[in-house]
């Protein structure tokens, strides 16, 4: 009985997890596709070249990346992490190009 209810709560548990990652892959295919649009009707500049002129300036490896809505403007995210281990956060208006903010995580 021990093993029988064991595996039900493992094949639950898979299942929650297969449904958690259904919904997160059509939420970022959602974002990605509503991404898409903006930057084809010229409303944000491709982040692409963001990332590539934020390297320049600040060598490491991106970690995330994120378009979202703040302020009325669409802003990219994004953290870098450092040849030390240190995470930097920058904040740029997407359409512009233009730094917002900028900050070191702990």
């Amino acid at each position: 009985m021990r093993g029988l209810l064991s595996h039900r709560l493992l094949s639950a548990a898979a299942l929650a997890a297969a449904a958690a990652v259904s919904i997160n892959h059509t939420y970022a295919d959602q974002n990605h596709e509503h991404a898409r649009s903006l930057k084809e009707a010229g409303e944000i500049m491709p982040l692409e070249t963001l990332i590539e002129r934020v390297r320049r300036e600040h060598p490491g490896r991106l970690i995330e990346a994120e378009l979202m809505r703040k302020d009325g403007r669409y802003v990219y995210e994004l953290e870098f992490v450092d040849d030390a281990g240190e995470v930097l956060e920058f904040f740029y208006d997407a359409r512009t190009g233009e730094l917002v903010k900028s900050k070191t995580e702990d």
